[in-house]
This record gives structure tokens, C-alpha cells and sequence, in this order.
């Protein structure tokens, strides 16, 4: 019998050691907050803008597909007539925004994007164009949104990301979540803004991570999380701990079993 309050003392130790820490809980206190806080919450919005180096891809369309062939590079190019079409390289269709901001765009020459998002890009485009097509419409794209992701997540790296707006939330995702070693309370936004380096914190244990200026990402941005010092220090020995005490109780398991088998049959005879 004693035996059996020694094994249950024992799971019950360990059950509190495995107890999911305080400070790996993400929002905490979310559902105390008010109806109003919340919804004050849920309204943040976020657009993209442009800034230099990035490349977009822009086409222009309109009901006469021929009145607009200048403003979008030839998707074919023939030798002499009679001769099998060569699909024009890829790099004709996107645009790279230069230091300045800018883009040489076909017929109109430059036209300056930075700073500007993609559905007023295309607004701009579209009022220079009518001066040669009427009612024409761009589609305007950004082919290398990415964000470096390093530290304490599960698979760090660099991600490129299909939609131009992306959360810390989504970016977490992305990286199969942070490890159990990573400080939630600090987590370091490196973002270029006009040129210049700004860093950013975020405490995502907190709701109040859905009113960070970082909460949605921008292109390039580079998102660290450092590990908590204790735990780094803890974690070797926590897990030869955890081994040696599941390798106790196996051994105390086949030992009452044994035991309780030797009563049962002493008991029989």
C-alpha cells in the first residue's frame, strides 16, 4: 500500500513539472477584455506600401487588347515572318523600383511608386494611360515580399510570402511556432523605414500585440525571438531529469507488480 502512495506522489510531481509554463501562453487575459476593447482591436488594417528594391509585375488591359500592346512587353517575338514565335524572357513583364523610387514604364517613362500602394499605383497608371486608351485597367503586383524569420522558432529561415500582408501571428505559423525556449515577452521587429534601421518589441502573451505598429509585417522585415536564459541553462538537465525519472518509475512498475504477484499467490496457498 505504501508503495502505491509512493508511485502516485511521484506521477503527481512530475504531472506539476510538466505543467505548461506561464510565460509560453499566448494573449493572455484576451477574455477579460471588453466588447468595445475587442472590437478597438479588430480594426487595424494594413496596406502594403512600396518602397525601392522591390519588383513588381504590372499589365494594363483594356475591351482592345491591340491599343494597349505598348504598355505591356510582347509576350512573343518573331525572327522574320514565317518563322516559330520566341517566348520573351519573364524579366520583360516586371518592373524593379530603383533607389529613388522609381520605374521606367513603357511609353510614359518614369513614374515615381514609392511610398505608394499597389491599388494606387495602379490608379496613377491608369490616369497617365488615359491620355492614349480609354478606360484602361492595370493589375499591379509585388513579386518579392519576404521576411527573414531568426531565433528561438521552429524552422527559422527566410519566407517568401504569396499575399502582401502577413501578421507576427501568420509569420509564427509559417515557422511551425516558436520553441518552448523562446522569450514571448520581447519578441524584436528590424524593420527599414526611408532608408533607416528601426527595432521594434512585441510582447505576444499580451492582446495588446494587436495594436503593434509590427503586427502586420512589411516586405523584408526581420523578426528575431531570443531564448529565455534560464531555460537555456535548464534544458539539458531537465531532459536528462525527465529521462531518468520515467526510467524509475518503469523500474518501480515492474517491482510492484512483482511484489503484488508474489502476495496474491502466498495468499492462494
Amino acid at each position: 500500500m505504501k508503495l502505491k502512495y509512493f508511485l502516485f506522489i511521484l506521477f503527481s510531481g512530475l504531472m506539476v513539472a510538466c505543467k505548461t509554463p506561464k510565460d509560453v501562453i499566448y494573449f493572455q487575459g484576451i477574455d477579460d477584455l471588453s466588447e468595445d476593447k475587442l472590437v478597438q482591436l479588430s480594426t487595424q488594417s494594413y496596406s502594403t506600401k512600396i518602397t525601392y528594391d522591390d519588383l513588381l509585375s504590372i499589365t494594363v488591359s483594356a475591351w482592345d487588347p491591340t491599343v494597349v500592346t505598348p504598355f505591356n512587353p510582347p509576350v512573343y517575338a518573331f525572327a522574320s515572318q514565317g518563322e516559330e514565335p520566341i517566348v520573351a524572357s519573364e524579366a520583360m513583364y516586371n518592373y524593379l523600383v530603383d533607389k529613388e523610387g522609381n520605374i521606367k514604364f513603357p511609353v510614359i517613362g518614369t513614374v515615381h511608386v514609392a511610398g505608394l500602394t499597389k491599388t494606387e499605383i495602379s490608379a496613377k497608371l491608369e490616369s497617365l494611360i488615359s491620355k492614349y486608351v480609354d478606360n484602361p485597367l492595370v493589375n499591379v503586383q509585388l513579386l518579392n515580399f519576404k521576411i527573414t524569420l531568426m531565433g528561438d522558432f521552429n524552422r527559422p529561415g527566410t519566407y517568401s510570402v504569396k499575399n502582401d500582408r502577413v501578421s507576427i501571428l501568420d509569420a509564427i505559423g509559417m515557422a511551425g511556432d516558436l520553441q518552448m525556449t523562446a522569450k514571448r515577452t520581447n519578441i524584436m521587429v528590424i524593420r527599414e523605414n526611408n532608408g533607416k534601421k528601426e527595432v521594434h518589441r512585441m510582447d505576444i502573451t499580451s492582446p495588446d500585440i494587436f495594436e503593434s505598429p509590427c503586427f502586420y509585417l512589411r516586405q523584408n522585415d526581420v523578426v528575431y525571438v531570443e531564448p529565455i536564459e534560464r531555460k537555456l541553462k535548464t534544458r539539458s538537465s531537465s531532459s536528462q531529469n525527465l529521462s531518468i525519472a520515467s526510467s524509475i518509475i518503469s523500474t518501480l512498475s515492474v517491482v510492484a507488480s512483482m511484489i503484488f504477484s508474489v502476495i496474491t499467490l502466498s495468499r492462494s496457498n
